[in-house]
């Protein structure tokens, strides 16, 4: 029965809960149990921080909530776990940092305060890379963060520890946050899906540059349903954050398409020959397109014109990480890695000549993908441009026979998106032959999030990719 609990759907669970058919103190125990045999710096490594007896007290209150017939959130007694790169109240979060060895934020922020109040209980922080640079979970408080799939390969980043936690079945919904793909790598190399949001779908707050859509924070489970159970708990307006959408965050957890019948869709193998692809991962996405056609929908291979989509994300990247990190590598360089130090110096290079440049490009970007969405309702794209690779291994420096630049070269399938302003969903799509999981990417039009969410879930009940579970023998203690 443990066992069955930890890899159920969080609608389910959430069900069963609020029925009391199970109590919220059950499902939290199997749940510990599971983390208490496969997880820790010897096992998977993707929750870092505990706090058991302060899940089991909140659990009991949730179950003493239904004892009295109060009224509860869409997630009470659910267990969820949080990103060390976001604040809770009263529980060390390091951002993966030597700086923040041990740094307890007096207070929640936005993103972790709105699941509590849906009910959710909080299980501890997941493994992230230094400051969530890299998409690639490592670092030197906590160490690497194993893919479930198999031991000794990367589980993506910058939430690897969230997918991971997902996948091996220790909480059955998670968040994470998303610059450069930090949802939707780790959702792809972990068989889970995660959503990048439209900037200001998910409220971020507080944030040091309020104004700024490219890093945005969203919900990682095991089901598009889920997912978007998360997004309804998670979207929504907030009066501190300046570009928060309006829309009702309630229409999000209604019920999802098992059919497309009339979608128009484009495909894109290599986003119109700008990335280079593992060839493994192409022959399991085009796999994959007759699915669509089965479910009532066309398919074209197609691609948005993406033309200043690297100048835009490349220098708005490197005038966030200057503002966000630059005092702390010039006032503790030795206690920074050097990813950071890169693009915090690429920063405080640019002249105000440099950000105009790459806004007009941002904005002539925007306005040709929303054109290329009237023709089409969605683009498909892989997720990522390699399969998991070592833990040893920093980042992949090449890729079908072609060399990267830098840190960031391995990520332009979901850098490029991100540059779009799009929602993008990372939905489980397949298999290569040796068991890798592979990750499809959909991406809609900007604000059309409950879209992606439809063509995701169909897809997925369609496939029964994401159904495939890891075997975690080998990390048993």
């Amino acid at each position: 029965m443990t066992d069955d609990l930890c890899t159920r759907p969080a609608t389910e669970l959430a069900t069963l809960v609020r029925d009391r058919e199970i109590s919220a103190r059950e499902l939290l125990e199997a749940h510990l149990a599971r983390i208490d045999r496969y997880d820790g710096p010897d096992g998977v490594n993707a929750i870092v921080t505990r706090d058991d007896e302060a899940a089991r007290a909140a659990a009991d209150e949730a179950d003493d909530r239904l004892a009295r017939g109060e009224v509860v959130g869409p997630l009470h007694g659910v267990p969820v776990a949080h990103k060390d790169t976001h604040q809770t109240g009263g529980m060390r979060t390091t951002w993966g940092s030597p700086l923040h060895r041990d740094t307890v934020p007096a207070r929640d922020e936005l993103v972790v305060a709105r699941l509590k109040a849906a009910g959710a209980i909080r299980v501890g922080k997941t493994n992230v890379p230094e400051f969530a640079a890299g998409s690639h979970t490592f670092n030197t408080l906590f160490g690497a963060t194993h893919n479930p799939y198999r031991r000794g390969l990367s589980a993506g980043g910058s939430s690897g520890g969230a997918a991971a936690a997902l996948a091996a079945g220790f909480v059955p919904l998670a968040e994470g946050s998303d610059m450069g793909g930090s949802l939707r790598n780790p959702a792809a190399f972990g068989n889970v899906v995660g959503l990048r949001p439209t900037p200001g779908r998910v409220p971020s707050h507080p944030t040091a540059i309020g104004w700024s859509q490219l890093s945005v924070q969203g919900p990682m489970a095991r089901t598009v349903g889920d997912v978007a159970l998360g997004l309804s708990v998670l979207a929504g307006a907030d009066p501190r954050v300046p570009i928060s959408l309006t829309d009702p965050a309630a229409a999000f957890a209604a019920p999802l398409p098992t059919e497309l019948t009339g979608l128009r869709i484009a495909w894109t193998p290599d986003l119109g020959g700008r990335v280079p692809v593992d060839p493994a991962i192409t022959e399991v996405l085009t796999a994959q397109l007759q699915v669509f056609r089965d479910l009532g929908a066309t398919v074209e291979e197609d691609c948005p014109d993406l033309t200043g989509a690297d100048e835009a994300f490349g220098v708005l990247r490197a005038w966030l990480f200057e503002a966000s990190f630059g005092d702390a590598v010039r006032r503790a360089p030795d206690q920074v890695k050097d990813a950071i130090k890169w693009n915090a110096a690429v920063g405080a290079a640019l002249t105000g000549a440099d950000v105009g440049r790459a806004e007009v490009a941002h904005t002539k970007l925007y306005e040709r993908v929303v054109e290329f969405f009237t023709r089409y309702d969605v683009l498909l794209a892989p997720v990522t441009q390699v399969l998991p690779f070592p833990v040893e291994q920093e980042y992949p420096t090449s890729v079908a026979g072609v060399e990267f630049e830098d840190y960031l070269g391995w990520m332009r399938s979901c850098t490029l998106i991100s540059a779009t302003g799009c929602p993008a969903l990372s939905v489980p799509g397949g298999f290569t032959p040796d068991g890798l999981p592979v990750g499809l990417q959909v991406v809609a039009a900007p604000r059309a999030d409950r879209r992606v969410l439809e063509v995701g879930h169909a897809f997925e009940q369609a496939t029964g990719h994401g159904l495939r579970r890891p075997d975690l023998t080998p990390f048993a203690r």
